[in-house]
Formats: structure tokens, C-alpha cells, sequence
């Protein structure tokens, strides 16, 4: 009789240094600190934007106001701007997001998204604030007749309030692809004995070999 060669029923325990998935507090408390952090860096852009973006100009015939150069691209330029720091702002964060917490998480890249959408709209919002003043009468009259001042700070193309989100949703799932950590190998293991009983039980049935008449 052949005797059976048994394995473990349940697979062997995880090694102690094998990574192991986030909790789900733990887990909704990285998408938490992950919104907010992003969200937060949105006044730098805010503040950048109103630095950087080119200034268009306009002048007062005392009755109207007119663009004092009808050729100025500051307008597509502001755009250019936003659209140019928003990017690196996607970068920035969705790398930073990697590298401060590799275990990442669909909360993490939810908390992503939200955070970058709301910064890219409070980065419009508060940078048009920070511009010059959206008041054209009070500025004229304040500049004076026929003395250019700065138009008020305006965001042309609103689908440049995708890029931020865009750009670090795919920088993070990218470096997670690429360097994350990975799940352990699954463990095959049977049930019982291998082989099952019934294969020895037919090596060890007797054949009958009395020849047929």
C-alpha cells in the first residue's frame, strides 16, 4: 500500500513583514488629511497665479472703457498661466501623495481627486480676488481719463479646472503601478490528503487475471 503524503488543510500563516491592507479608519482618515492637504496648497496657486498671469490694460474715454491694446493676449496668457500651474501642481501632490502614503487606498485616490478639484476652484476663485479690482468704474475713475489701468483678473477656459485633478489622480496611480507594494502571492493548499483516498483505493483493488474461457 502506498502511503499518502498529506498537506495542510489551511494555508500558512502571512509572514511578519508582509504588507498588509489599511484598515477602513485608517483608510478614510489618509483621504481625509489627503482633501485637505490639497485643497489647502490651492491659495498657492491662487496666490501664483495672481502673481505670474500677464495683465491686460484697459483706458477711459471718461464715458466707456476700451482694451488699451486690442492686440494684448493676456487673456489667453492668464489661462496659459493657471493651465501651466495647475499642472505642476498635479504632480507635485500626486507624487507627494505616493511617497507619504505608499499603502494608498481607493480613499486616498478619492481624497485626491476631491482635494484637487476644490483646489483648482478655490485657486480661481481666490486668485480672481487677489487680482486687480473687478470694479471697472471705480478703477477708472481712480486711473483717470485716458490712463490705462489693469483689467480684472479672468479665467477664459474653464476646463483648465480639470487639470490639477487630471494630472495627480494619474502621477499617483502611476507610481503605484509602478512602485507600490504588492499583494503576497495566494498559497495553494488541499483539502485533506493528496492524492484523495479513492486513487488508493483503486491501486490497491486486486485485478482478476483467471483467463476468460
Amino acid at each position: 500500500m502506498t502511503e499518502a503524503n498529506t498537506v495542510p488543510a489551511h494555508p500558512a500563516e502571512p509572514e511578519p513583514d508582509q504588507p498588509t491592507s489599511p484598515s477602513l479608519a485608517q483608510s478614510l482618515k489618509d483621504g481625509a488629511a489627503v482633501t485637505l492637504a490639497v485643497f489647502v496648497a490651492g491659495a498657492l496657486l491662487a496666490l501664483l497665479w495672481a502673481w505670474l498671469a500677464p495683465r491686460v490694460q484697459y483706458v477711459s474715454n471718461g464715458e466707456a472703457v476700451f482694451l488699451a491694446d486690442t492686440e494684448n493676449e493676456g487673456r489667453i496668457g492668464a489661462d496659459g498661466t493657471f493651465f501651466l500651474l495647475s499642472l505642476g501642481f498635479g504632480l507635485l501632490s500626486g507624487l507627494l501623495a505616493f511617497l507619504l502614503l505608499k499603502r494608498g487606498g481607493v480613499a486616498v485616490v478619492v481624497g485626491l481627486a476631491v482635494g484637487s478639484v476644490l483646489a483648482a476652484l478655490l485657486g480661481w476663485r481666490l486668485g480672481v480676488q487677489l487680482g486687480p479690482s473687478r470694479d471697472l468704474v471705480a478703477a477708472a475713475k481712480a486711473a483717470g481719463k485716458g490712463v490705462p489701468f489693469d483689467a480684472p483678473l479672468q479665467l477664459l477656459a474653464h476646463g483648465v479646472l480639470l487639470v490639477w485633478p487630471m494630472t495627480a489622480v494619474a502621477v499617483h496611480l502611476a507610481c503605484v503601478a509602478m512602485w507600490g507594494p504588492r499583494d503576497p502571492a495566494p498559497e495553494l493548499a488541499w483539502p485533506g490528503e493528496y492524492p484523495p483516498p479513492h486513487v488508493h483505493a483503486a491501486r490497491d483493488t486486486p485485478r482478476d487475471t483467471t483467463p476468460s474461457s
